[in-house]
């Protein structure tokens, strides 16, 4: 069964500094860490604040190619996570056929956003990366880490600054 998210941040992580997004379900408070690198970021960036580039980037060349050969993208799946690396599908139709695309999950994010599209996560994948969770040994366990990424407020998420 597949899960909706929504973004509900993109932060930089202290630890690593590298950009994380941060993914929540739509019916309850967990949430899901996915770490991106840092252009992947500013281009989920840009989208959320609805900056315009001078030029298309190249999601929004993706973007512009389904448009102008009439498919929809009609959904992301982030449907496996494997050796700690997150995948994705990006669920394409073109006319009457429903075709699936792998992407790296950052792009399939990207790329939502800019085609208004929902995002989804497989409920195995939410359940192992809870499980999964975790930081360094001398830093904080996965429940420490559960819930402070839960306990974020929209302070803390800044303004998706990279």
């Amino acid at each position: 069964m597949d899960i909706e998210v929504r973004i509900r941040g993109l932060m930089m992580d202290p630890a690593t500094n590298m950009p994380i997004v941060v993914l929540k379900d739509v019916g309850s408070d967990t949430v899901m860490p996915i770490w991106v690198g840092i252009f992947e970021a500013n281009a989920i960036a840009i989208e959320i604040e609805k900056v315009a580039p001078p030029r298309p980037m190249s999601h929004d060349l993706a973007r512009n190619l389904m448009r102008h050969m009439d498919a929809c993208l009609e959904k992301i799946v982030i449907n496996d996570l494997r050796d700690d690396t997150f995948f994705a599908v990006l669920w394409l139709r073109q006319g009457g056929e429903l075709m699936t695309v792998d992407a790296r999950p950052s792009d399939a994010i990207a790329l939502a956003l800019r085609a208004d599209c929902p995002i989804y996560v497989s409920e195995h994948v939410l359940q192992t990366a809870k499980l999964n969770m975790a930081g360094p040994p001398e830093g904080p366990t996965a429940e420490e880490l559960r819930g402070w990424l839960e306990g974020l407020n929209d302070e803390d998420l800044g303004r998706y600054k990279m």
